[in-house]
């Protein structure tokens, strides 16, 4: 989770690592700190280590600094931590030393067998002054580099002694001309420059200077320089990366006159959903998905689809599900990734297991394909961010092209997940033979259609923005919703808990009556996602569960298409969606619940893009 840079080229680290810190603050933001290597007399040159660092946000990091400047460097490391061993303290915040200070590291990850390698340090006289297992990792690559071998080698060495998964990356204070780092488990990505090379958690860290990038696979040493960048395997053997350019840039990644990057997201969706969107049928109204490389042939022996994911993905998971067994007619089950592999799942060489990870690099979900690979299954994946790790490890990718999503809280991540999910069910059911091409095509028109009605919702947003003046005080929300509409119910609750830190709790509208409507009292605001009106009384079991809260004094805020009066008596506060289609209708009702947090949680005053104890991607299981 935590993000991690190093830099080695011709400008001033310090100023490059800061700027890469700030964005990848989203990572985690506990403590941060910095390490250059500078001349023993504080010039620039080797054969010394300057650094700093603090607890809390990135700002305490700067102020330091500005009141005791480091020494001038062109080689640096930095990292911002969401604290996993220790408790988030000065002492515990990255980057840590070795035992003669010659060697700086940090760290993202969980070494799992570090209490066996701190004895055997300790063992050995090293004196470890934190509570972390980064130390022991800095120790423990100290030590193989002392003895005479370069920080490469001492690297490599190091790695095979330590379980896990961890993405480290080192400096030493006798060499200025190299940064080291090694990947297991966890994400790291090369920048490739001219005459200045970059490392990253993800390419936001160097975006400004720029998009050319290099992935690593799986237990691999990079070893950047001014010249160049050399990639190997633990063991010492030459090895490649994959190189590849990054189609967005540094203005992608600013908030554009927004107060927060969450806001700019919710905004950009209608072109994030677009996007998602694009190049999907031929000429002839095929759908194509060109990042599926399984067969055909595979595809249509496929009998049960597990959706795993985490959070909000596992929200769109829930959406897929009516969708691929309407579309299909295939069981579909959805999984907590944390979960899935613990319960030893029934899988199949005709079962497809989907993944569903904004970040690519969630630890849950990577584990639970790694355990469906093993049982022979296919996995496809479905992930915003190109050559992380999930989708290097499936055998297929549907691409969600959101651009960067820095707000933690996902918003255009979710709205891209469900039209990946769409497209998935739409294929499996043009593969199968389970839809006709002109009802794929319709299908395809109304999502092609939803930038637009999207657009509608968001231009509708200060009727939001004033509800939520009215709840500054509530210390409680419940959401409702049936069908496609109950994971909407969850999703809402979920982004209000994350960034209004309120008790907020989403049901399917017709289980409320069998228990969860003992919290229901006078003037409790409860958010209701009323379906489309169709043949399917949907819409009739919605109003009733409705009239349900209000004869016990719930208020009523109710989400409902245009031209929907049958709600109307209904509704304490009636907010108006764009007609769609009930399966669609996820992509549109999102957007209230996300500008109602989105605002809420600015008149608390919170930091809405970054909120307390949680990070972007949760790289740790």
């Amino acid at each position: 989770m935590c993000g991690i840079v190093g830099y080695v080229g011709d400008k001033q680290a310090q100023g490059v690592v800061i700027e890469g810190l700030r964005r990848l603050e989203y990572r985690g933001y506990d403590s941060a700190g910095i390490a250059v290597v500078c001349g023993p007399d504080g010039t620039a040159g080797s054969g010394a280590l300057a650094s700093d660092k603090k607890a809390g946000k990135l700002a305490n990091l700067e102020k330091e600094i500005a009141d005791h400047p480091l020494p001038p460097s062109t080689t640096g490391i930095g990292h911002t931590r969401w604290a996993t061993h220790g408790a988030p303290t000065d002492r515990n915040a990255h980057p840590h030393l070795g035992n003669e200070r010659r060697l700086a590291l940090v760290h993202n990850g969980i070494i799992e067998n570090f209490a066996e390698l701190r004895s055997s340090l300790e063992a050995d006289g090293h004196e470890l002054l934190s509570e972390t297992d980064t130390e022991v990792a800095a120790h423990l690559v100290e030590r193989e580099l002392v003895k005479g071998v370069d920080l490469t080698a001492a690297m490599q060495a190091a790695c095979r002694q330590m379980e896990g998964a961890f993405t480290l990356v080192a400096i030493d204070a006798q060499d200025a001309d190299r940064v080291v780092a090694a990947r297991r488990n966890s994400p790291l990505v090369v920048g490739l420059g001219e005459g200045e090379n970059f490392l990253g958690s993800d390419v936001a860290a160097f975006i400004e200077h720029t998009r050319e990038a290099m992935e690593l696979g799986q237990d691999q040493v990079v070893t950047i320089t001014r010249e160049g960048v050399a990639v190997t395997n633990f063991d010492g053997t030459p090895s490649d990366g994959t190189r590849y350019h990054v189609d967005w840039d540094l203005s992608a990644a600013e908030k554009d006159g927004h107060d927060w990057f969450m806001r700019k997201e919710i905004h950009e969706q209608p072109r994030a959903v677009a996007d998602s969107l694009l190049g999907r049928r031929t000429p002839a109204g095929q759908l194509q998905l060109d990042e599926v490389r399984i067969s055909d042939e595979d595809l249509r022996d496929i009998d049960k689809v597990i959706i795993i994911a985490c959070g909000t993905s596992f929200y769109a998971g829930m959406v897929a599900k009516y969708a691929i067994e309407h579309w299909c007619r295939i069981p579909c089950e959805v999984e907590l990734a944390s979960e899935f592999r613990y319960r030893d799942p029934i899988l199949t060489r005709e079962t497809l297991v989907v993944a569903i990870s904004q970040s690519g690099e969630t630890a849950d979900t990577l584990q639970a394909i790694r355990h469906a690979r093993t049982q022979r299954s296919k996995v496809l994946a479905i992930c915003n961010t190109n050559g992380s790790t999930i989708p290097r490890e499936s055998d297929a990718v549907i691409y969600t092209h959101a651009g960067p999503e820095i707000g933690v809280a996902s918003t255009k991540g979710f709205l891209t997940q469900l039209v990946a999910c769409y497209l998935l069910a739409l294929y499996l059911a043009q593969v199968k033979g389970t839809r006709y091409g002109d009802e794929i095509n319709q299908v395809m028109d109304q999502l092609e259609a939803m930038p637009g009605h999207i657009q509608t919702v968001l231009d509708r947003e200060e009727e939001v923005y004033a509800l939520a003046k009215s709840y500054v005080g509530a210390r409680s929300v419940l959401f409702l919703g049936r069908h496609a509409g109950y994971p909407v119910a969850l999703e809402g609750a979920l982004k209000l808990k994350e960034l209004a830190y309120l008790h907020a709790e989403g049901f399917a509208a017709g289980e409320l009556k069998h228990g969860p409507i003992a919290l229901v009292e006078q003037d409790l605001p409860i958010w209701c996602v009323v379906p489309p009106r169709g043949r399917d009384q949907l819409h009739e079991k919605m109003i009733s569960g409705i009239q349900e809260v209000r004869a016990r004094g719930a208020r009523t805020i109710c989400l409902a298409e245009d031209g929907d009066t049958a709600i109307e008596p209904y509704a304490d506060v009636l907010i108006r969606l764009p007609k769609v289609p009930t399966l669609l209708q996820p992509l549109v009702a999102a957007v209230p619940l996300q500008l109602f947090a989105c605002e809420l949680a600015t008149l608390m005053g919170h930091d809405v893009d970054q909120p307390r104890n949680l990070a972007k991607s949760v790289t740790v299981e």
